[in-house]
């Protein structure tokens, strides 16, 4: 039985072109088209195409992203399958890929990617991030890694990475850790190996979590509305080392108290949050942590988010939550 590459394609920047009757660029390109793009690949091995959707990444349901999760799983399940690559929008692959990594049940390769410019941009990065990725995909050296981003050259691990800036090609940067390795021509270096992530298994993703940024004065009148509009779990973005304000800590100890889940990053692009100040107010991390907030470690605000709505989904109760969030973000 040969053995191949299955690339599973869902839209994005990468499969999409101007379209001037519309006036802007839409996501219409297909698996086909992207590797017919390509060009001649006789040192690619074969693959196989999977037209999941052709969509933009940032607009995607969380069922759409659960579905493609699980739909991965299903390809990785097959005895035919040595890796995947799946290509979407640089808007939320960030978000998708850690799902992804969070309900993977295969050590097989799996790796994201797609482009900053349009597939009918003279300048493209569309096809060389394609041609990398199924090259990392298909290497041995990615086995058991888990879930990767490749972009650029660069091979980065799904729970630290972040799309860093609106157009530049090398938008994707895993702050403060770095990419685990490179794809140089036709060779996979990988630098070093991550702890293995926690893995879940859940079908639906059916708890509100809300992201809240925490910015200077903020008041209380954000996290009221989530509440009332039924969020059963919250994310702040807090300051620095993961503080609130004045305005906003009397809620959150509030809540903290009564059990409702809340978790505190930082809106620092990176570094770790870490429960060491006090303050008369109730705001420092120490404090918040003291009330029974829980600290999201270097997890950033979205990825955050997504672990809380998996650890929700999964029954997980608020000792449990706490425990999640060492595991995943110690």
């Amino acid at each position: 039985m040969s053995m191949r590459i299955v690339l599973i394609s869902t839209g994005g920047t990468i499969a999409s072109r101007y379209d001037a009757a519309l006036g802007r660029v839409v996501a219409v390109t297909r698996g086909e088209d992207l590797i017919t793009a390509l060009g001649a690949a006789a040192d690619l091995p074969p693959l196989q195409i999977d037209n999941f959707a052709t969509i933009a990444s940032f607009d995607f349901s969380i069922d759409d992203v659960t579905r493609l999760a699980h739909h991965i799983n299903l390809v990785c399940a097959r005895d035919d399958v040595t890796g995947v690559v799946v290509t979407q929008g640089t808007d939320t692959m960030e978000e998708t890929s850690f799902l992804a990594a969070l309900l993977s049940d295969s050590d097989k390769p799996v790796a994201f990617t797609g482009a900053q410019r349009a597939a009918d941009d003279p300048q493209s990065d569309g096809p060389r991030n394609l041609r990398n990725a199924i090259r990392a995909a298909s290497s041995e050296a990615l086995t058991g890694l888990g879930v990767v981003v490749c972009f650029n050259g660069e091979i980065h691990a799904a729970r630290d990475v972040a799309k860093t800036h609106t157009s530049a090609l090398e938008t994707f940067q895993s702050p403060g850790i770095g990419p685990l390795g490179v794809v140089d021509g036709n060779k996979v270096f990988i630098r070093h190996r991550p702890a293995p992530l926690r893995r879940f298994a859940v079908d639906q993703l059916d708890k509100r979590v809300d992201l809240i940024k925490v910015a200077l004065d903020t008041d209380d009148a954000l996290i009221h509305a989530s509440v009332a509009a039924g969020a059963q779990g919250i994310v702040l973005e807090g300051s620095g080392r993961g503080h609130v304000t004045p305005k906003l800590a009397p809620v959150v100890h509030r809540l903290a108290k009564e059990g409702f889940p809340i978790v505190i990053t930082s809106r620092c692009p990176a570094g770790r949050v870490e429960p060491i100040y006090g303050s008369k107010h109730g705001t420092g991390g120490r404090d918040l942590q003291d009330a029974g907030v829980i600290f999201a470690g270097d997890l950033k605000g979205p990825k955050a988010r997504i672990l809380l709505m998996v650890a929700l989904a999964g029954g997980a109760a608020r000792g449990d939550l706490k425990q999640v969030f060492a595991d995943v973000a110690p």
